[in-house]
């Protein structure tokens, strides 16, 4: 039998079958905490939620009945979901969610309970949560998301059962764009590469010709960087580049999962919610606003790809490496970068966008990171000295 609500998830055979075999002895029992760990873009809540939805339908993960679409819209009543947008989980929302547990459920047999970034947890909060893992609830099924098991501390991850995901690769992505989006072969394979094989980033470049001109201005902005005042000014321009490009993301993601949550309530995309349905909508509308400072930083986290695939381009000509270069709009910028700094020069810069990634989740003010990174990138022709 398939399960249509995998269909959304790339690259993840072995999950999805490891998975697809638990949801099978559910009657029996499910393990009751699980820990779905791999780099940002494997698809971690993606493939959380689809487990949950799984979970509550009679059919094992349909797609199409109402437990699917309301679990796949975020609005089932027995799937809790806990985001955040700060750099640390509070110790009340763990809290809450622990409370949660313990009711019982509305319409399905399992109460779940999805923590994404679940390495936001300090340590305090860890143990409220490890509490729950000890002494489990019946039929609650608690899931935990985090990019790799030593995020976690060991006595929670004892206590789960680990799925460690993979990127998919540049073909792969490139597949999934042509088959979904329609898009030419030429345009998703450049978008995969361009993405660093991120599937969210790569359908956003493939489908928005605006997420291009953006990501174009980035890099030109980047190449552009020759002394300090002009360091300054270009941090300015890509804290911009990232508001603008955060807002067309939220604006699209939110029309989509109201879309999404008015189909699982069987409404058509014109008609007016009914009363007895307010909540549910009043509810999403709260929490896209609580996004809002979260997807800024996605999107400086999306200007930091762009840099890093702008670089390793440099690096690959500064090596002597033949492979194909993913901004190759670019290559008379990039050439000049490679032949007028070393090796070593474009290694601390990769070193430094790491580092600006880390100061940004510790709450960094985000010109100051991105001024930081911009004085690294200065272009003084090192070769010479």
């Amino acid at each position: 039998m398939s399960h249509p609500v995998w269909d959304e998830l790339l690259g993840q055979p072995e999950a999805i079958e490891q998975l697809q075999r638990a949801i099978g002895t559910k009657q029996a029992g499910l393990q009751h905490a699980w820990l779905f760990t791999g780099p940002a873009g494997s698809g971690r809540s993606n493939l959380a939620r689809s487990f949950a939805a799984a979970i509550e339908c009679e059919l094992d993960g349909c797609g199409s009945c109402q437990q699917c679409r309301l679990a796949m819209a975020d609005a089932h009543p027995d799937v809790t979901i806990l985001k955040t947008d700060r750099v640390v989980i509070n110790i009340d929302e763990v809290r809450s969610v622990v409370s949660r547990a313990s009711l019982a459920t509305s319409v399905g047999k399992y109460r779940i309970i999805i923590i994404e970034d679940a390495d936001r947890m300090g340590e305090r909060t860890s143990n409220v949560l490890l509490k729950v893992l000890e002494e489990p609830e019946a039929n609650t099924i608690w899931i935990l998301c985090a990019p790799s098991v030593s995020d976690l501390l060991p006595t929670i991850r004892s206590r789960t059962r680990n799925l460690n995901l993979r990127l998919p690769s540049v073909a792969e992505v490139t597949a999934l764009i042509m088959q979904r989006d329609g898009v030419e072969e030429s345009l998703a394979r450049r978008a995969a590469l361009q993405a660093q094989n991120h599937v969210g980033m790569a359908r956003r470049l493939a489908t928005s010709s605006e997420a291009r001109a953006r990501r174009q201005e980035t890099l030109r902005v980047a190449l552009s960087v020759g002394n300090l005042s002009q360091a300054m000014l270009a941090a300015e321009k890509l804290l911009g580049v990232a508001k603008r490009d955060a807002e067309a993301v939220a604006q699209e993601r939110d029309d989509k999962e109201r879309l999404a949550l008015m189909r699982a309530y069987g409404l058509e995309e014109s008609e007016k919610v009914p009363p007895n349905l307010r909540v549910q909508f009043k509810e999403l509308e709260e929490n896209q606003k609580r996004r809002q400072t979260r997807a800024l930083r996605d999107g400086i986290d999306r200007i930091f790809t762009d840099l890093e695939s702008l670089h390793r381009d440099i690096m690959a000509i500064q090596l002597g490496g033949e492979q194909e270069l993913v901004n190759q709009e670019f290559q008379q910028g990039i050439i000049e970068r490679a032949q007028g700094t070393k090796a070593k020069d474009t290694i601390e810069i990769l070193d430094a966008i790491t580092k600006s990634r880390a100061r940004l989740a510790s709450n960094v003010r985000d010109l100051l990171v991105l001024e930081s990174l911009c004085v690294q990138m200065i272009f003084r022709e090192k070769i010479a000295s």
